[in-house]
């Protein structure tokens, strides 16, 4: 027999509206490319906190209520890195599912990725992050720096792609 979901009145921390949700929650990601030394470089940050807090992952959170995905997109990027920047494209949509041990869903994220370019600000890491970097698209996707999913590889490829068509400005 097959384990239920958790009930809203036997889920861990009830109070978090983000584990143990009762439906997804739509978030965004952000895909923020510059040009530098001859090579491209992608925003990264270092999460502080769950779901996957310690690891490196592009910059994102939680669409907030009456506010876009593009606005969310912007607001996030400047709570986290303190730069300024500006969606160019939405990339990809995809859903980001996490179980606990049981098998009850503990993150349910529905998160549309958006590629980007920054025109203002100084980079440091800010709410949500312990960390922010420029990193080398090439050592990341060719030497495996930052130890990166395999969709978050993914969705940098798309964006250099949507680059080299000419849809960005450089």
């Amino acid at each position: 027999m097959m384990e239920r979901d958790r009930t809203a009145s036997d889920r861990p921390n009830e109070g978090s509206v983000r584990e143990y949700p009762s439906r997804p929650i739509p978030g965004v990601g952000a895909v923020v490319l510059r040009e530098r030394d001859g090579g491209s470089e992608v925003l990264l940050v270092r999460r502080a906190r769950e779901p996957l807090a310690g690891t490196w992952s592009l910059p994102g959170g939680a669409i907030e209520l009456g506010e876009t995905a593009a606005e969310a997109c912007v607001r996030e990027v400047r709570e986290e890195t303190g730069l300024e920047i500006a969606v160019v494209a939405s990339i990809e949509t995809f859903d980001i599912i996490l179980r606990d041990a049981a098998g009850a869903v503990q993150f349910h994220y529905l998160i549309v990725d958006m590629l980007c370019t920054v025109h203002d600000g100084e980079l440091r890491a800010g709410e949500d992050a312990s960390d922010a970097v420029w990193a080398s698209t090439e050592g990341i996707l060719e030497r495996g720096e930052f130890a990166l999913t395999e969709r978050a590889c993914t969705v940098i490829r798309r964006a250099l792609s949507l680059r080299r068509f000419e849809l960005v400005e450089r």
